[in-house]
């Protein structure tokens, strides 16, 4: 056996150590190519360009980052923070982000019991809650929003003005606050939307939008 390969197994094992055993300094910073941290694991931040990031299911992470590339968390993760530029988060059932949720170009989507603490944002993509919670509210400028049966937002939404440049008419968000939902604070829209409002859910001032009352689990399309 080479010097080499003693060298590269002695590396893997320690690196199998950190993670089982739990280390919060362990960062990992990749380029070109995903990084996938395992179940119930300790790491630091972790990032990389031009790749995934997958969290499973327990684990624990400073933080997650990405350009180009989606951030996929598993039930049950505790993360300070996500970001990416381009791509999708998705954060699964009881997941608990400590700070903020942000992307630029890409949907985010959370599951029944995930919880951010901060605000959730992005430019373009849509935002999804299904039961979820959200502490410091929702902001977008071309991304429909879906406020999801019994989720809760607390800080509010806003819709942002929209100053890039459109050769045709340019998309019109749809922002539906679903049965049973709760929306506190301002619904604030710089631009023109469609809002519909279930008739069980309940909201704060609107602003910039006239509100369309439904019934059923979907309003109109």
């Amino acid at each position: 056996m080479t010097r080499f390969t003693v060298s590269l197994l002695l590396a893997l094992c320690l690196a199998g150590a950190a993670y089982a055993g739990g280390n919060e300094d362990l960062d990992i910073d990749k380029v070109n190519g995903s990084v996938k941290v395992p179940e119930n694991a300790t790491v630091g931040k972790v990032s990389t360009v031009n790749g995934s990031v997958h969290i499973g299911a327990n684990a624990h992470a400073k933080s997650a980052e990405t350009v180009n590339g989606g951030i996929d968390i598993e039930s049950g993760a505790t993360l300070d923070s996500v970001e990416t530029v381009n791509g999708g988060l998705h954060l699964g059932e009881k997941v608990k982000i400590a700070k903020t949720v942000e992307t630029v170009n890409g949907s985010i989507t959370l599951a029944p019991g995930a919880d951010v603490a901060g605000h959730a944002s992005n430019v373009n993509g849509g935002i999804r809650l299904d039961g979820a919670h959200i502490g410091g509210g929702l902001e977008t400028v071309s991304g429909d929003i879906t406020v999801g049966a019994n989720s809760k937002v607390e800080g509010g939404i806003v819709v942002d003005e929209d100053h890039s440049w459109h050769f045709g008419n340019s998309h019109k968000p749809r922002v539906v606050i679903g049965p049973h939902a709760t929306v506190s604070g301002k619904l604030v829209f710089k631009r023109e939307v469609e809002l519909y409002v279930h008739d069980s859910a309940t909201i704060g001032a609107v602003e910039g939008a006239t509100a369309t009352k439904f019934s059923g689990d979907q309003p109109p399309k």
